[in-house]
Order: structure tokens, then sequence, then C-alpha cells
């Protein structure tokens, strides 16, 4: 046969345990790759001095493989003292990699800010902490929602790659159940599936938090 669905359930519970593993991931290395890329594209503006060194780091991370970074974070920070179980430095890479795009998609959003905002926040004598937090960032950031969107459903087809330094996440454990029983169909297929169920959800609630964010505006 080539289906054995007997198989397939069988083998359904072992995948949702692994599952619940690339969820943790993917959020957690969402959460950090939103922080931090708002954290350099908000100094990036706010300290110019700091633009072109931010500039090439984010082009430096961005130009260079991600299994590459993950496999640096993994195997040569240790070199420096610093050991990072697997699970952390796959969350790591994963976030910091996308940072840097997500740097580039609130740069944008800052970019169509009216320059009148800017001098109006310069002449009521706000300072560069309160002008972020209160009349940029609430306007830049609600467009490029569905960009940052993108970026999260791009993270959950990235979670594989963990499994090149041993983290058992839904992939790596789909192997493995095909290595001991010859059998890949039914667990390549069901990590297929699972893939496109939680992409569909991360859209699905994207596009509500977008809905949301218009009604807040227009109000």
């Amino acid at each position: 046969m080539i289906w054995d669905w007997a198989f397939a359930l069988e083998i359904l519970p072992t995948l949702a345990r692994a599952a619940v593993v690339t969820v943790q991931a993917t959020l957690l290395g969402f959460v950090i790759a939103a922080v931090l890329g708002l954290v350099l594209a908000v100094v990036r503006i706010a300290v110019p001095a700091t633009a072109w060194t931010i500039s090439v780091l984010v082009e430096l991370i961005r130009s260079t493989p991600l299994l590459i970074q993950i496999f640096f974070l993994y195997f040569v920070f240790p070199k420096f003292g610093i050991v990072l179980d697997a699970f952390t430095a796959g969350v790591l890479a994963i976030g910091i990699h996308y940072a840097a795009y997500c740097s580039e998609v609130y740069r944008a959003g800052f970019d169509n800010i009216p320059r009148g905002q800017w001098e109006a926040s310069i002449a009521l004598n706000l300072s560069a902490w309160t002008t972020f937090r209160d009349i940029i960032i609430p306007q830049a950031v609600p467009p490029v929602v569905p960009a940052l969107g993108n970026y999260l459903v791009a993270l959950f087809k990235e979670t594989p790659l963990l499994s090149a330094i041993a983290v058992l996440e839904l992939m790596q454990t789909a192997k493995i159940i095909g290595s001991e029983t010859f059998r890949y169909t039914e667990p390549i297929t069901l990590v297929g599936v699972f893939f496109l169920v939680m992409s569909l959800i991360s859209a699905a609630l994207i596009r509500l938090i977008e809905r949301l964010l218009n009604r807040r505006i227009l109000r």
C-alpha cells in the first residue's frame, strides 16, 4: 500500500508533539525578529551615527544563508566561551536573521511618515523616545503588518533547518520515523499538512490583526 492509515494514525501523536516544538521555535523567533528589527530601525534613524554600521550589519545578515548562521551560533560560539543548546541557538539564529528583514520593513514604514510629523515633534520639543513611542511608531507599524505577517509564515517554513543541529522539530521527527520504519510517505505527507495548517492559521491571524488596526486608525 502506498498509504497506510493505521500507520499514519499511529505516528500522528508523535508528530503533534514535534509540531509544538516547531510552533515554539517559530513564535519565539518571530518575537525576537519583530522586536530586534524595530530596535535596529529606530536606532538607525534616531542615532544617525549608527546608520552606516547598522546598514552593513543588516546586509551582512541578509546576504548569508540562515543555515550558516545557525551553524555559527551552535558550533563557533562555544570557541568564545558562549555555549548554547541546540534549540536556543536555532531560535536566536532565526530571530536575528529575520530581524534584519523586519528592520527594513519598519524603515520603510518610517519613511512613509510625512516629514511634517517629525518637524512638529521637534517644534514641540519632544524627546526622540516620546516622538517614536507616541507619534511615529503608532502610524508606521499598522501599514507594515502584512509584510511582517509574510515573515511569520516564512519562519514556519524555515524551522526544518533546525534539524541540522538535531533539534527534534517536525521535520527531524518525521525523518527519524522514516528511517526507523522505512516508510516516508505518511510522515512526510503529514508534515506537509501540519505546515499548511499552521501557515493558513498564521495568515488568518495576521489578516485579523490588520483589520483591527485599520479599524482603530479609522476611529
